[in-house]
């Protein structure tokens, strides 16, 4: 029996290409019956695959009864030739200060310790990897656990034989066959005591839930549980390939300044996304790219509801422009055929993240041809002024007089038409442009508006400005009153290379 186990989990690692020759493999070794287990047949495996094996024991400081594992975990690793590191971590302090369940912060402070002794050990051209001992009850555990709590299909598949640098060669295994390995072999182990307790959700689950299901509803229920978790990690794994590939499709990420309203600035993440394409797709698409875009800008996978994914779905099928407010300071926005979320990466309170007065003095460059301005994420003005006599104010003037020039990043005003100072600006209350020959004005933000600028984008846009009288919105239009005419002495040329809120550059 013994060697039709270490068969089982030998075909299961070369399934998944959990190990392969030249590997450094650190092995968790609690001293229970699994870590045991694992650590035996990985011992064996050696014999066939030439790899470098570890052992790491992490103390969690909480048991009475912790150091007698650790001496039994060192002593049985001496036994085998086995190389034995002990870390010894403060768990409960640990789960106080990050506001963590005991069982959280303890995964989390064991692969910690994992990564930091692998890194030391570490030599060149060696794959890291680490094996952990979750079995098959452990799996439908977990299952149970997660559908309990209203998982997706990525819980209820429960735990994956491989996840990036962990493997668990054992999960094919089934608690009662890795007791029968431990005998046939004549091993020990150790028992926790907090295992027989019925503290832990999950250990009501494993004592009480799936005993009753094996023995009152389905002999082999362990068994079909990890059977159907295979499907389902299978299937999940397809449906991660389309959702990546949509997301290419229909997600655009971009920087963007965020204001709070007292005046404070922060560095922002904006995610765009276009919901004319994403609309086109099955509802079970169309969720997992908003949960995608989601866990770009929410750091904890647990804030994320399925309450704010049927709300994200309701905004994006409003007409018009709409707004919400998301976990962690996210906010979203919806913009006519565009859909924005925004983050801060620093966060500025429970108020609005998003300021309606967004200018300050590092957002107004007074001009004094020629000067070249460069502003990051919106690109590279250049200001030149040609005098009348000059060779190029003839070509300027006779292309003008030709209405040839639609260059729509190289633009040509009346310079002499300038009454203020000229400026280059962010957007302000009152401005305005004059839209045809009989110099009738139209206000900034009706015009913004008739052309569909999203508000996220109308509110960093760099305007070019003659006091309240905006003379060009780059990449849309100039005004009327400073267009080049006969009487025109000296034009000024403006030229924006690159930049982020232009249609196309």
């Amino acid at each position: 029996m013994a060697d039709i186990t270490y068969n089982k989990v030998k075909q299961y690692i070369e399934m998944h290409q959990m190990i392969t020759a030249g590997d450094l493999v650190a092995v968790g070794v609690s001293g229970g019956a699994d870590s045991v287990c694992l650590l035996h047949l990985l011992w064996r495996l050696q014999q066939e695959i030439p790899y470098r094996l570890i052992a790491i024991h992490v103390n969690h400081m909480v048991r009475e009864d912790a150091a007698r594992d650790a001496a039994y975990a060192e002593q049985l690793c001496e036994q085998l030739g086995i190389p034995f590191f002990l870390k010894e971590v403060d768990m409960g302090s640990y789960a106080k200060e990050q506001k963590l369940s005991s069982e959280e912060a303890g995964r989390i402070l064991r692969y910690q310790a994992f990564e930091e002794i692998l890194e030391k050990q570490r030599e060149a051209k060696e794959t890291c990897k680490i094996a952990v001992a979750h079995n098959a009850n452990d799996r439908a555990e977990t299952m149970l656990f997660h559908m309990f709590r209203g998982s997706g299909i990525k819980g209820i598949s429960s735990i994956s034989p491989v996840r990036e640098s962990v493997i668990r060669p054992v999960l094919c295994l089934e608690r009662e066959e890795i007791e029968l390995y431990l005998r046939e072999n004549n091993l020990t182990y150790c028992t926790d005591s907090t295992n027989e307790e019925d503290t832990y959700t999950r250990n009501k689950i494993r004592h009480h839930v799936l005993p009753y299901a094996e023995k009152e509803i389905c002999q082999g229920a362990v068994s079909h549980m990890n059977e159907l978790a295979d499907d389902l990690f299978k299937t999940e794994n397809y449906l991660a390939e389309q959702t990546e590939r949509l997301y290419k499709i229909c997600v655009e990420k971009c920087g963007n300044d965020i204001e709070a309203r007292d005046g404070q600035q922060g560095t922002g993440h904006v995610l765009c996304i276009r919901t004319d394409r994403l609309k086109k797709e099955h509802p079970v698409m169309i969720e997992r790219v908003l949960l995608c875009c989601l866990e770009q800008m929410i750091p904890h996978r647990k804030d994320i509801t399925r309450q704010h994914i049927a709300k994200l779905k309701e905004l994006m099928q409003k007409e018009g422009s709409k707004e919400m407010f998301l976990p962690c300071d996210v906010v979203a926005y919806k913009e006519y055929d565009r859909f924005y979320l925004i983050g801060k990466e620093v966060p500025l309170g429970k108020n609005r993240i998003i300021s309606e007065q967004r200018l300050n003095s590092d957002r107004i460059y007074e001009i004094k041809p020629p000067v070249e301005l460069s502003i990051a994420g919106t690109g590279d003005f250049v200001f030149t002024v040609y005098e009348q006599d000059s060779d190029v104010y003839q070509r300027i003037f006779c292309d003008v007089k030709q209405n040839i020039p639609e260059n729509r990043y190289t633009k040509w005003f009346d310079y002499d038409k300038i009454t203020t100072s000229l400026l280059l600006r962010t957007r302000q209350q009152g401005d305005y442009l004059t839209i045809d020959t009989s110099l009738h004005t139209q206000s900034v933000k009706q015009y913004m508006i008739n052309e569909k600028i999203p508000k996220m984008q109308r509110k960093s846009m760099y305007l070019l400005a003659d006091g309240a009288h905006i003379m060009w919105i780059p990449g849309y239009r100039i005004s009327q009153y400073y267009k080049v005419d006969e009487s025109t002495k000296r034009i000024l040329q403006v030229c924006l290379r690159g930049g982020r809120n232009v249609r196309a550059n």
